[in-house]
């Protein structure tokens, strides 16, 4: 007869196998990371050039293209790395989908790349391009969240995708900036898109302190020089308090462009800072399993022993009460494996049943973040579509709703979802 250790060990096992595979992930989710900061500084030597009509920063930009293409042929080799059986990958089908759109937009690049050299685009048209392809990109960061089946592994990607994603809207505030500048004249649209910018950019750092481990949000607090941000906030002004048609000095762009990509570099030093823990994370994780399995295979191999089959029932009142309690590591330190050989099987089967109870509980308060995240952006999209806005007036509708009603932003979302089906149909 099978016994409940053999089941025991297989689960070990899953679960051993999910980890590794979050390895993989992770290491994907770095490289990511990396080929979007590249991407983003693209963007905005780009709009430099565009802006002052390919009489600037042409270099710059090619230079950064080379960087761009080596950091793109290490993300494929990556792809080509992940396994693609989706029935053993946990919500496989979303997270492979990205990755499809992804590697259309990478196939497309190039084209991107010589329009923008043959002056062919205004760069609100590159940076839209350049925008999209980043979304993707970010996309997969937010799938890779979104599958995580360990909590703290979970929440250390939500953190890292709020970090990046707070990122990419600080490089499009130095691309629209850039523009700005470079094109020597305000622009009414975008000063108020460098202000829906700002307010994003606030909004994605906060999610990422309250996620994040202590020491990664210190470091975010330590890198911010103060002569920087007092530079930023000067330009700042200068470029969103102009009225509209007013002329702006043209040789500021390259100190635009320098003062953000300095705040820009140091957020990069901060996105290492986590993807370095999400990958220490996981390797401890793993480490941590696979000596509890070891432990399982020494326990299975000794002699059985009879146990108190009464010990069963007696013991499910203080299973259920110490499913309840706080958490030690979630299983995640040494605290939570070693264990004694003179424990019964009932006792292991109780301690992973704890520990699986535990883990989803702050599963789901982890993923609580990204269905809320889910949640806003479908209800931005539906404004867009039967009301004609732009993204950043979509946002700014539903957050001077819950202003005025005095609600929760996805309170707001909500109800926009709900009215769907009454909404008229769209006419092209």
């Amino acid at each position: 007869m099978t016994s409940g250790l053999k089941f025991l060990l297989a689960a070990k096992r899953c679960e051993i196998a999910e980890l590794q595979q979050l390895a993989l992930t992770s290491a994907l989710v770095n490289v990511t990371g990396r080929l979007v900061h590249g991407l983003q500084r693209e963007r905005g030597l780009s709009n430099l050039h565009l802006g002052s009509q390919g009489a600037r920063f042409t270099d710059m930009r090619g230079k950064q293209i080379d960087e761009c293409r080596q950091l793109e042929a290490e993300l494929r080799q990556c792809f080509d790395s992940l396994d693609t059986e989706a029935a053993r990958v946990g919500r496989g089908a979303r997270l492979f989908s990205r990755i499809a759109y992804v590697l259309q937009g990478l196939d497309a690049l190039g084209a991107l790349r010589e329009r923008v050299q043959a002056l062919d685009w205004t760069p609100r048209q590159a940076t839209e391009a350049y925008v999209r392809l980043i979304a993707g990109l970010l996309a997969v960061v937010f799938e890779a969240a979104d599958s995580a089946s360990d909590p703290e592994i979970s929440r250390l990607l939500v953190a890292l995708f709020n970090f990046m994603q707070g990122k990419e809207f600080a490089g499009q505030e130095r691309a629209a900036g850039s523009a700005l500048f470079a094109a020597g004249r305000a622009e009414a649209a975008e000063q108020q898109r460098l202000l829906h910018l700002i307010e994003s950019q606030e909004r994605c750092l906060q999610v990422f302190t309250e996620f994040a481990h202590a020491k990664a949000v210190d470091l975010w607090a330590l890198s911010q020089a103060s002569a920087t941000l007092a530079e930023l906030e000067r330009l700042r002004r200068v470029l969103c308090t102009a009225t509209h048609g007013a002329p702006l000095n043209v040789q500021l762009s390259q100190a635009w462009f320098d003062c953000c990509s300095q705040r820009i570099d140091r957020m990069k030093a901060v996105e290492d800072r986590l993807a370095l823990d999400l990958l220490r994370a996981c390797e401890e994780k793993i480490t941590a399993a696979q000596a509890e399995l070891l432990t399982y295979d020494t326990l299975y191999a000794s002699p059985a022993r009879e146990a108190d089959a009464l010990s069963f029932f007696r013991d499910m009142g203080a299973l259920r009460q110490d499913a309840q309690a706080a958490p030690a590591a979630l299983g995640a330190s040494a605290q939570g494996y070693g264990l004694e050989l003179d424990r019964s099987i009932l006792e292991l089967v109780q301690e992973q049943a704890r520990r699986l109870q535990t883990m989803s509980e702050e599963l789901d308060t982890v993923r609580a973040s990204l269905n809320e995240r889910k949640l806003i952006e479908r209800a931005k999209g539906l404004l867009m579509a039967h009301r004609h806005l732009s993204e950043e007036e979509a946002h700014k509708t539903m957050r001077q709703m819950a202003m005025n009603q005095n609600r929760r932003l996805i309170e707001v979302a909500e109800t926009v979802l709900s009215l769907a089906e009454v909404l008229p149909e769209r006419h092209p």
